[in-house]
């Protein structure tokens, strides 16, 4: 039975990051937070989100007034996929691109955020339910400007938690700089506890072989964002050069591109992030690629979301642990036994603080 939409509205909250982020190429100043609701006549809402880390909001949050959610009062909201290859095709000049696929994730989630609220079931459970609990490996302690003995300290407390890994970032201006943070930790932490490496696109093909080489005795479970996102010739170069697994996925934006990356192997860890590819419909298109190339996801950023995302599918591997909602939720992450466990309320899951929200309010 058709269901429909009274009334869709956005808004942008600036959230101030909750611990000092830096790495080879930038830092992360705030979350810009781009809200969507959507409201239908039988009387459930749902709320969906995507974000920037410092700007570019404001434009995605005039895309969703000027273009998308004029769409969509009136139209059918049981009908998901259908909803957003309309909205797809009616921005088809901005597309594909960040601020379309940000302004598209916003509006995708809150219908699925509804969708869940109206089958009375858990995101994780419909979008496949695959698990509940999903492995946990630390970011927060990894961060470039930490000093070694800060790394040490970071993966050693992660591995006391019981959770399986750590991710530390590279692109020191030379090699031996990131060798000495990285044995300093493997030598701390031993064999057991898996240890990954980012390098957020800041390297040529050449140095990212170079310092791949150098990096093999760690034993590392990958090696993330090497070079630039459209380098899909220099990944093949590097993936075919070493036995350490390349991880791409966060600055990209459509299906199509992680069809060219799989089909060339030039990936072998998928991080697909559910607000830079345009929400839930395409994640889990991504997702699913993944599984048909023996390839795992291994979700970018947005734990409290990608939670569930990744206990839906079989080929989730991993949750990346950098909290940032915690100012304007009402809870946390659920973390046992190293695995985050996905939330199981009806909807995306996330417990959201309205009146935080709306102290942080800027447009």
């Amino acid at each position: 039975m058709p269901v429909k939409i009274v009334e869709a509205t956005a808004w942008l909250t600036d959230l101030e990051v909750e611990t000092v982020r830096t790495d080879a190429v930038q830092a992360f100043l705030k979350q810009e937070t781009i809200f969507v609701s959507i409201t239908t006549d039988d009387g459930n809402t749902g709320v969906g989100y995507s974000y920037t880390i410092g700007t570019g909001g404001s434009s995605v949050l005039a895309m969703l007034r000027d273009h998308l959610l004029p769409r969509l009062v009136g139209a059918d909201a049981t009908l998901v996929e259908h909803l957003w290859r309309d909205l797809f095709a009616s921005t088809r000049a901005t597309t594909v691109g960040a601020i379309t696929s940000l302004a598209l994730a916003a509006v995708d989630t809150a219908l699925w955020d509804l969708r869940c609220k109206r089958a009375a079931e858990p995101l994780w459970r419909l979008a496949g339910g695959f698990r509940r609990e999903v492995p946990l490996y630390d970011t927060e302690g990894g961060w470039l400007h930490l000093s070694t003995d800060d790394l040490v300290r970071g993966a050693q407390a992660s591995q006391a938690a019981g959770w399986s890994g750590v991710k530390l970032k590279v692109g020191k201006p030379r090699v031996e700089h990131d060798l000495h943070r990285l044995r300093a930790v493997r030598d701390a932490v031993g064999p057991e506890l898996d240890l990954m490496v980012d390098a957020n696109q800041s390297m040529t093909c050449a140095e990212a072989r170079r310092r791949a080489a150098a990096f093999e005795p760690l034993g590392l479970s990958w090696f993330e964002e090497p070079l630039p996102a459209d380098d899909v010739a220099g990944h093949v170069a590097l993936a075919q050069s070493t036995t350490i697994p390349i991880a791409v996925g966060e600055s990209m934006y459509s299906l199509a591109q992680f069809r060219d990356y799989l089909a060339r192997g030039a990936a072998s860890i998928v991080q697909a992030d559910v607000a830079r590819v345009g929400g839930i419909t395409p994640w889990l298109k991504i997702a699913h690629l993944a599984e048909s190339f023996n390839v795992d996801v291994c979700p970018h950023f947005l734990m409290e979301l990608h939670v569930s995302l990744a206990a839906a599918i079989p080929n989730g591997r991993y949750v990346e642990h950098i909290p940032q909602l915690r100012a304007i939720t009402r809870s946390q992450m659920q973390v046992e036994n190293g695995h985050a466990i996905a939330p199981k309320t009806p909807g995306l899951g996330i417990d959201w603080d309205f009146d935080a929200i709306d102290d942080r309010r800027v447009a």
